[in-house]
């Protein structure tokens, strides 16, 4: 009998199966798909052309999860963008990173108040992030936990109650009030605030002005490269070389991994979860089962429906979800020329951020909920082959489009639409893009779905809100790993601290169980 049947191998599957496997766990991925990864895969979209097919960029992937799992012995490595962001404006650019001074001098263009005002904010945005830092890779208390519980949430929150009372009011903003309300408090240039509200948008179908969307703009700034805090990267070869970093790690360790083994449903006898039924028809016997899918997709589809408590169903079926979000990978014949751009390709490498306003991403909110999709989308472009030339032909290029919004349940004939009303966004700001694109491969939310297993094409596996955050991911009673069905846990994107490549879910998992396991575990199920 195995100790762990884990359901998906993608990267929170593979770190969560590697811990467990090193403590002597018997461990046993169940992957759907042909090959590892989940998201965060690297495959060949178009005949001479690969990309980083779903997750695109690297920086939240945790210190402590690349050193344990010795994945820079195993080739990992991240190249980091020489600026952050570019932002083509009407008729302007703004390049934001390069170091404080360098991004002063660009707002400064904007306005020499914003300019001044930056390096206060950074500080402000700098102490909150350590505040997120420092939760990352603990484990929430549950909430009916009793003493262990209250124990652990003092020990938690005492980083919060050690900061400044101004500290305390800017965590209490960025995790309540909208992008906007944060960003107007402290800049005034319509383009610097474009600059940070971006992120706030970021797998968010919300508008800017949504209640809590300052905390999705945190939650994009609390990672690292290299070292260096709130950079990001292009990982050679691409995502999936960090996830066969992965697998070759939990191999080593001791587990076993299985491709082309979609699960059916997950066995539950006296409630308790006891093992797996293959789509083939075997049962797999497991004193746990852990889930590395979104809660949704897990207890709509695989958990049968008389095993779940009452109350904890009525919570699932409040659960949302539905990040809005687009992915295309596109085979170019050239690099694209932006008419407003500063000399060199550096801006190229950076990420291109097209959304020149608040107001210009409130409205492709808008225009989604009412339409289906934005005629006006927000559009991150990378051209990773700018530093990686492995991943197309000499000469020719691949980029990744990452868009907002569309509906996720934006009907299929309006695909289409979507798809070049995207390519006509870009083509505006970089005339003669459209005659570069050779070959082009869409993600809608419904193909993220099918494909990824994304429940709506939730990149996340579920709305980062205040209402499912912490110990409240994915519902009270669940945050801490374990769900309400005795042997079944979640480790995926769905649990603290939420989506993104970090890791931090698998770890977190994996010693959930481990600590279940101790006296002090022991006395928290009591």
């Amino acid at each position: 009998m195995l100790d762990a049947a884990i359901i998906g191998a993608g990267h929170n599957g593979l770190v969560c199966a590697f811990y467990l496997a090193r403590a002597g766990h018997r461990v046993r991925l169940y992957e759907a798909r042909g090959i590892v990864g989940g998201a965060a895969v690297t495959e060949e979209f178009a005949p001479g052309y690969r990309n980083s097919t779903a997750s695109y960029t690297v920086s939240l992937l945790q210190p402590k999860v690349i050193a344990d799992m010795a994945l820079e012995r195993r080739g990992y490595r991240v190249i980091e963008r020489p600026v952050s962001n570019f932002l083509p404006l009407p008729d302007d650019y703004l390049v934001l990173g390069g170091g404080v001074a360098a991004t002063q001098a660009e707002f400064a263009r904007f306005s020499t108040r914003d300019a001044d005002t930056l390096p206060a904010y950074y500080a402000m945005l700098e102490t909150v992030a350590d505040v997120l830092r420092d939760l990352v890779l603990k484990i929430p208390p549950r909430a009916d936990g009793g003493l262990v519980a209250l124990t652990d949430m003092a020990m938690q929150s005492r980083k919060v109650a050690r900061l400044p009372l101004s500290a305390q009011r800017d965590v209490l903003a960025l995790f309540t009030r909208s992008a906007r309300e944060v960003l107007d408090s402290w800049f005034e240039s319509e383009p610097v605030k474009a600059a940070f509200g971006f992120d706030a948008c970021v797998g968010n179908y919300a508008s800017p002005d949504a209640p809590g969307s300052a905390y999705v703009l945190l939650h994009h700034v609390f990672g690292e490269v290299n070292g260096n805090k709130g950079s990001w990267g292009h990982v050679p070869g691409g995502m999936g070389t960090i996830t066969q970093a992965m697998a070759a790690a939990v191999r080593e360790a001791g587990g076993e991994i299985v491709t082309n083994a979609p699960v059916e449903r997950v066995l539950v006898e006296d409630r308790r979860a006891v093992g797996l039924r293959l789509t083939s028809g075997e049962d797999v016997r497991a004193r746990r089962v852990i889930a590395n899918l979104g809660p949704r997709p897990l207890f709509d589809t695989l958990v049968p429906a008389e095993a779940i408590p009452a109350d904890f169903a009525r919570a699932m079926a409040m659960y949302a979800g539905g990040s809005g979000s687009l992915r295309m990978n596109v085979a170019l014949t050239g690099l694209p020329r932006f008419a407003f751009a500063p000399p060199g390709d550096s801006h190229l490498k950076a990420g291109i951020v097209i959304a020149p306003s608040l107001d210009y991403m409130d409205r492709a909110w808008r225009d989604a909920s009412e339409r289906g999709f934005s005629a006006a989308p927000i559009v991150e472009m990378l051209i990773p082959s700018l530093v990686d030339d492995s991943l197309a032909p000499p000469g020719h290029h691949v980029a990744s489009l990452f868009c907002q919004h569309v509906d996720p349940d934006m009907p299929e004939e309006l695909e289409d639409a979507a798809v070049e009303a995207v390519l006509d966004t870009v083509e505006h700001h970089a005339p003669g893009f459209r005659a570069l694109v050779l070959h082009k491969q869409v993600h809608s939310p419904r193909a993220l779905e099918a494909k990824f297993g994304l429940w709506r094409g939730d990149i996340f596996h579920g709305r980062m809100s205040l209402d499912q955050l912490w110990a409240a991911r994915p519902a009270l009673g669940a945050g801490s790993y374990a769900t309400p069905i005795a042997g079944l846990w979640l480790c995926g994107s769905g649990t603290h601290p939420g989506g993104g490549v970090t890791g931090a879910p698998g770890h977190n998992c994996a010693h959930a169980i481990l600590r279940s396991q101790t006296l002090w575990g022991r006395a928290a199920r009591l």
